[in-house]
């Protein structure tokens, strides 16, 4: 279960919501993935359950790290518009068209830095099911 490898469409909010939603399918299907791979006690010597946490951990970081650079990579693209945007104002305060622009993409700013909060509880959730589950068969490391 490797993390989709996308970029982020950074222009279109719409668009960008679209593809951290399908980053977002490893976190969303936890609980399947730990039902049908993490063995119940009486199965337990059938399957090598700390590997199979191991590597399902290892995905959900890989995931989450992967989410966590491809927001902040757009907020940044963002904040340079949104900061460009406003030198061409302060030159030409009466042009209603690049107000408007300006506005729009100060907006989609403020969303995307929300999706910084939705993608903290997505994780802690994640990370909160894979806990439950695999406590008894794998630690992870502590660096984070």
């Amino acid at each position: 279960m490797a993390a989709p490898d996308e970029t982020l469409n950074c222009e279109d909010f719409s668009l960008f919501q679209e593809m951290l939603k399908a980053m977002r399918t490893i976190d969303d299907r936890i609980v399947h993935a730990l039902n049908t791979t993490v063995p119940t006690a009486s199965f337990s010597g059938k399957v090598d359950a700390t590997q199979t946490c191991k590597q399902l951990y290892e995905s959900l970081i890989e995931a989450h790290q992967s989410r966590d650079k491809a927001i902040k990579a757009c907020i940044a693209q963002k904040s340079e518009l949104v900061g460009q945007l406003r030198e061409e104002r302060a030159k030409d305060a009466g042009n209603l068209k690049l107000i408007k622009k300006l506005r729009n993409e100060q907006t989609n700013l403020k969303l995307m830095r929300s999706e910084l909060n939705v993608e903290e509880v997505v994780n802690d959730r994640s990370l909160k099911v894979f806990f439950e589950r695999c406590r008894i068969h794998y630690i992870p490391p502590k660096s984070k």
